[in-house]
Order: structure tokens, then sequence, then C-alpha cells
């Protein structure tokens, strides 16, 4: 890229009030220099105030027609006006510090640049042992299926260029988007970077991950895009 780019960083959101201001505040400080915009997609079923919280900090607030975490973040990417987009969680368990390493690698030249806590320097404080589990096999599976090397597959702190991501023609509107994403980006034969990135525990709201119901999301995601 040769003019630095216009970044919307969207963060979808349920109920998550307690979080979405230091979330806000910290990305603030850390995005200060560049051109950016932060892009809250609230659930319509939100009711905790996380809306108003979010515009008083500055943030534009989207409210999508439909519920889902996957539905959010398209709805989101649809509506953003960066060239260059991030998608980060609410809850305080992505560093925003590591918004610069995100960006850094869709400005190196990648299309999708990938937060990984299975690379060297990333880790995780939230991941019990089922979830470890279920994460390394279904990376496993993808690799082997689709010849892929990634590390990490659930894990949605990540940049995107526009133009990738709209040859990703994303559909998943639950929590199979980012094993979609791997997956849509692999076969596309997008050039993908993974860069370390260390989860923190959720510091606000409640989390909305369920191991078994998600996991057959996810496996179900995998194999529909065989096709």
């Amino acid at each position: 890229m040769g003019k630095k780019p216009y970044i919307s960083i969207i963060i979808p959101t349920f109920n998550e009030a307690k979080g979405i201001g230091k979330t806000i505040r910290e990305v603030k400080s850390v995005m200060d220099g560049y051109s950016y915009e932060i892009v809250v997609v609230d659930d319509k079923r939100s009711k905790d105030g996380t809306k108003g919280i979010a515009r008083r900090l500055g943030a534009r607030v989207l409210v999508p027609p439909e519920t889902g975490k996957g539905f959010a973040l398209i709805f989101g990417f649809e509506h953003a006006n960066g060239d260059l987009l991030i998608s980060m969680d609410a809850d305080l368990s992505n560093r925003p510090k590591e918004l610069k390493l995100l960006i850094a690698g869709i400005e190196a030249g990648y299309d999708v640049c990938m937060g990984s806590r299975f690379l060297v320097g990333g880790g995780s404080d939230d991941m019990p042992l089922i979830r470890k589990f279920g994460d390394k096999l279904f990376v496993t599976i993808v690799n082997v299926l689709y010849g892929s090397h990634y590390t990490d597959m659930c894990y949605g702190y990540r940049s995107f260029s526009k133009r990738a991501l709209k040859q990703l023609n994303l559909m998943e509107k639950g929590f199979g988007i980012e094993t979609e994403m791997n997956i849509k980006a692999q076969k596309a034969g997008l050039k993908i970077l993974e860069v370390p990135s260390y989860e923190k525990k959720r510091g606000g709201g409640n989390g909305k991950l369920n191991t078994f119901r998600d996991g057959y999301i996810i496996l179900s995601t995998i194999l529909r895009n065989l096709r």
C-alpha cells in the first residue's frame, strides 16, 4: 500500500457494557496518529446500555437485523469505510497494543493477518483444556483437508484488506465465522500471515461460547466448505 490506509475496527457486541468502554478507550490510545473508525455492531437483543456507552466514546454503532457473531461481523464489514479492516472482541481479551502488528501485516502486502495463540510469543489466560484440544483438532482437520498451515482456528483477532474480504464472500452467521474465514482464504489463494497474539481473561460481560454446541457448528462449517 502506498498511502496510509483508513482503518475500520469492527467490534461485535451483545450486552458488553462492562467492557466496551475500556476497550474503546484503549483502542483510541493505541490508534493515535492513524486514520480510523471504531464500529460497534451491537446485537438487537442487547439491553445493557452498550450502544450508549459506545456512542458517547465516539464509536459508530450499528444494529444488524439478524443475530449471531458471524452476521454481526459480516454486517460490520459491509458498512465499514476502511480499506483495512480489523475484527476484535469487546471483552478486553484482545490486547489493543497488538493492533499495530495486525495493521503492519496488511501494510506489508498480506491479504489476511491472523492472531495466533499458539505461535511463540502468543498464549491464552482463557482457554480451558477442552477448548485447547478442540482448537487443535479443528486446526489439524482444516490443514489436512485444505492444505493450509494454520496454528490457530477459532480466534477472532485478525485484519484484512477490503479487497480480500470481498473475495471471501462470508456467510456464516454464528461462531463458525472464523473457521469460514480461514478455509475461504486458503481456497482463494490469498496471502495469509499469522502473528503471535496473547488472549487475556475476559474483563467484562459473560462469555457467549458454548464449547460443544459451537464445536458442532465449527465442524459443520469445515465439512460444508468442502463442496
